[in-house]
């Protein structure tokens, strides 16, 4: 009965703070126009039109509000220990932030009010325990709490990403807690404060979507990230040192997961201008969401995409709390590899009027290395491989052995530098290090398969010889194999599959279709798919092969034949038509233009003409 009343005050805080964030947010919005309070648009700036400011208004009294209810309503008393400090070094970084949306505060100075209140904060024995030393868990905190708030307040960059991101992490926090009830002895506190938290972000989120009638500003952006940074703070366990392993993974990455899109924003921004020689304080529009923008993906395209990372991340640390260390290590490992690649892919993108770095041959003082890494990837590759070729391996005893390799783990660790051995000697024999991944084919994922295969045989052989195979399990050579495969294939496809499907889902422009469906006309989707200039919308092709008809080529329907013509036209609203053929084009695009002149349609009929001089 007690859980079930738990659970209603929850949602009751949660409806609260929606209920006065609602209301409070439209006459916060009046109260911006009336004062003059107004994002007006910079070239520096992602918004186009000028926008009311101050929405962190409603967010800061919605949140306030819900805390101060919940400490009248339970037994939980918001006056005592860290939580009056807590509220007070929130309500101050409100007004810093609220201060310089007003004035305009230089950011040094801003970030010394934030060190200056997060400092108060700790005086009252606030603080992360990650370490056995007291100093570095102190100089932790600071970064932490004081990184978070600023990272928050980079990732307010476009209509609705910070709030919605912030409701995704705080969602997944109040959910770590509520399957983990033992695991601080403030989870009830923190879950409290978080629901009416949540309420507030919701409330706030449904103006702030896009397009936004409204922003947070400053001091809701600062005041968001504060919060919940404080929030994973005090949800994490008091002393973590001395505890399994197990146990110190989940302590350090679960907020680490929870919060991890605007570290990684904030982390790759920061790369990103660096490289660049612009000031990291340099407002820009060359954040995460802004390059998917530039690669195609609409505004909210982009916004909902950071939001499935941020889930992705979430969940993975909610199933982190539950695996043991070596699958956990495994998850986390992959999905870091995944985000490494999508991120490399954003960094190649063109959003400064100077080409980036990672596109071009410049030396500087760091940029040497970064290119190896980043462009010509030759030492990236080799250091991929040896962590693909690990995880890969480990993974196979986890499968085999059902997640507990137990004394069979020795062997791994016995084979492990054999198979290393073996499978990069295998890569380089056959050639893996002397492709350009963008252009990964066919072809190449055979050479992968006989590289993989060879370096398994390799192993195998030398451990046969050295060791005469006892108590080595041929399964995890066969599951090894597999993984090998499907990683390494993935990994070198992965910017190409990013390409095409990017740029295939966002194509805009005029509707075309393609006559013929041969080598001519994949030719020519290769060329409307990579060249944007041409504004084509390409729909699919006709072809008077019927055996086409109703086939994909390349991901595009054959939609039917000449006879087809009119109907298919009319259906797909057709502009353009372009004819493929290398023989007797010209004679079809006269055919073809005299047809639509027949039935009224107001076709463009071109002709393609590959040149070579």
């Amino acid at each position: 009965m007690m859980l079930d009343q738990t659970r209603y005050l929850y949602l009751a805080l949660f409806g609260g703070g929606l209920l006065i964030s609602l209301l409070l947010t439209p006459l916060v919005r009046k109260l911006a126009l009336f004062t003059g309070q107004v994002a007006v648009p910079k070239d520096n700036r992602w918004h186009k039109k000028a926008t009311p400011l101050l929405g962190g208004v409603g967010i800061f009294c919605s949140t306030t509000a819900m805390w101060l209810i919940a400490s009248a309503r339970t037994e939980w008393n918001i006056l005592e220990g860290q939580y009056l400090p807590l509220l007070l070094c929130g309500s101050a970084i409100f007004v810093l932030g609220l201060a310089d949306d007003i004035f305009n505060m230089d950011p040094q100075h801003k970030l010394a009010g934030q060190i200056i209140i997060v400092s108060v904060l700790m005086f009252f024995g606030f603080r992360l325990e990650w370490t056995t030393s007291k100093t570095i868990n102190l100089f932790l905190t600071i970064l932490w709490v004081v990184g978070i708030t600023n990272a928050f307040n980079l990732l307010d960059n476009m209509d609705g990403l910070a709030t919605g991101i912030a409701f995704i992490a705080g969602g997944f926090l109040f959910a770590f807690l509520y399957l983990n009830p033992g695991f601080n002895h403030l989870t009830t506190p923190v879950m409290l404060m978080t629901a009416g938290y949540l309420g507030a972000l919701l409330g706030f989120l449904v103006f702030n979507f896009n397009p936004a009638s409204i922003f947070m500003g400053d001091g809701g952006s600062l005041f968001i990230g504060f919060v919940l940074a404080c929030l994973t703070v005090l949800g994490s366990p008091e002393h973590s040192m001395g505890a399994s392993s197990v146990r110190l993974l989940s302590v350090i990455a679960i907020p680490v997961l929870i919060v991890f899109i605007p570290i990684l924003d904030t982390t790759f921004v920061s790369l990103m201008r660096k490289l660049s020689s612009r000031p990291i304080s340099q407002g820009g529009k060359d954040h995460s969401s802004h390059r998917m923008v530039a690669i195609g993906l609409s505004e909210m395209k982009a916004v909902l995409v950071l939001y499935t990372f941020s889930a992705l991340s979430g969940l993975i640390a909610l199933l982190i709390s539950r695996l043991s260390m070596g699958p956990g290590l495994v998850v986390i490992t992959l999905y870091l590899l995944f985000i490494i690649f999508f991120w490399i892919y954003l960094g190649k993108v063109k959003v400064y009027p100077e080409a980036p770095r990672l596109t071009t041959g410049k030396a500087g003082v760091i940029t040497p290395i970064l290119v190896d890494i980043t462009y010509r990837r030759r030492l990236f590759e080799v250091l991929l491989d040896l962590i693909l070729i690990t995880v890969a391996y480990y993974a196979s005893y986890l499968l085999r052995f059902e997640g507990a390799p137990g004394g069979n783990f020795d062997f791994f660790l016995k084979s492990l530098p054999i198979v290393i051995a073996c499978q990069m000697v295998s890569f380089y024999f056959f050639g893996i290090y002397r492709g350009v991944w963008e252009s990964t084919s066919i072809r190449d994922l055979n050479d992968y398969l006989k590289a993989i295969t060879s370096g398994t045989i390799a192993s195998i052989l030398i451990l046969l010889f050295a060791y005469r195979f006892i108590s080595f399990s041929r399964a995890v050579f066969m599951i090894y194999w597999v993984l090998m495969l499907i990683m390494v294939s993935l990994s070198r496809l992965s910017f190409r599959l990013l390409d095409e499907g990017i740029r295939r889902g966002n194509q805009r422009g005029t509707p075309t279709l393609i006559y013929g469906a041969g080598v001519g006309g994949m030719m020519l989707v290769k060329e409307i798919e990579t060249n944007r200039d041409l504004g084509i919308k390409l729909v699919g092709f006709i072809d008077d092969n019927a055996r086409l008809h109703r086939r994909r080529i390349q991901g595009y329907p054959v939609l039917g034949g000449e006879r087809d013509l009119k109907d298919i036209i009319r259906k797909h609203d057709i502009r353009r038509i372009i004819v493929s053929f290398k023989r007797n084009g010209t004679e079809k695009r006269r055919e073809i233009g005299a047809l639509c002149q027949e039935m009224g349609a107001e076709v463009e009929v071109n002709q393609m003409r590959l040149i070579i001089t």
